[in-house]
């Protein structure tokens, strides 16, 4: 009996492998989910995840609506209290609101970046680190908005932390898989290095404040619109 099980959790961990390393793959092959992983947080797993469930990033007029879609928009109670004590709507794509979660938090324990310092000092102001979590996702999602949309400058050059993280989503890939696809670990770099740099990038600023363009119709094309004319 002890023997059937360990079989069967030997299968389970070559079929995760197998998902894990066709995911990167697939990370590795498309310009835009490999931009994604420019992003502080963000490796393989989670840019797959944003690819799938986000779909045509169109769909989101604003940043706002894609934070709403993921479930992080602040949440306020019906006391008629306007000030956010930390609570977040809860009610969009549960397992890309975990996957961004796991990022922010990732990025609070280990990271120097200047989302990293901004959750620190949010942390200590509130004292409360899942507030400050839910708020660096919040921004990482706004992040992901801009990046897909096209907000981008060009990549000058590959930095440390990038490179470590393109070299983990490779061996990810397996050496099984890379020699079948006929590459070696250093082409398959070079390949994802000229990605990068022709790729998006978006430099995360977390004080910045999405303020949308008030849109405004002339009353002609009101006119249209409504049969008046």
């Amino acid at each position: 009996m002890l023997e059937l099980l360990l079989l069967d959790l030997r299968h389970a961990d070559q079929q995760r492998q197998q998902w894990h390393s066709l995911i990167a793959q697939e990370v590795l092959a498309d310009p835009e989910l490999l931009s994604i992983v420019r992003l502080c947080g963000v490796r393989e797993i989670v840019a797959f995840a944003l690819g799938a469930f986000v779909g045509d990033i169109k769909r989101f007029a604003n940043p706002k609506k894609l934070v709403k879609y993921v479930g992080l928009n602040p949440a306020f109670d019906d006391s008629g209290e306007s000030e956010w004590r930390g609570g977040i709507g809860g009610h969009g794509n549960k397992d890309l609101r975990c996957l961004l979660i796991e990022a922010a938090q990732a990025i609070l324990r280990c990271s120097q970046t200047p989302l990293a310092k901004w959750g620190k000092k949010l942390l200590a102001r509130k004292g409360s680190v899942n507030l400050a979590v839910a708020a660096m996702a919040r921004k990482l999602t706004v992040a992901v908005w801009y990046l897909l949309m096209g907000r981008w400058t060009p990549l000058e050059q590959i930095d440390e932390p990038l490179a470590r993280k393109v070299g983990k989503i490779i061996s990810s890939v397996g050496q099984p898989a890379i020699q079948r696809l006929g590459k070696t670990r250093k082409t398959y770099r070079q390949e994802a290095y000229q990605t990068l740099h022709t790729g998006r990038v978006y430099v995360l600023d977390p004080e910045k404040k999405f303020a949308p363009k008030p849109t405004t119709q002339s009353a002609a094309s009101l006119a249209t619109e409504y049969g008046l004319r």
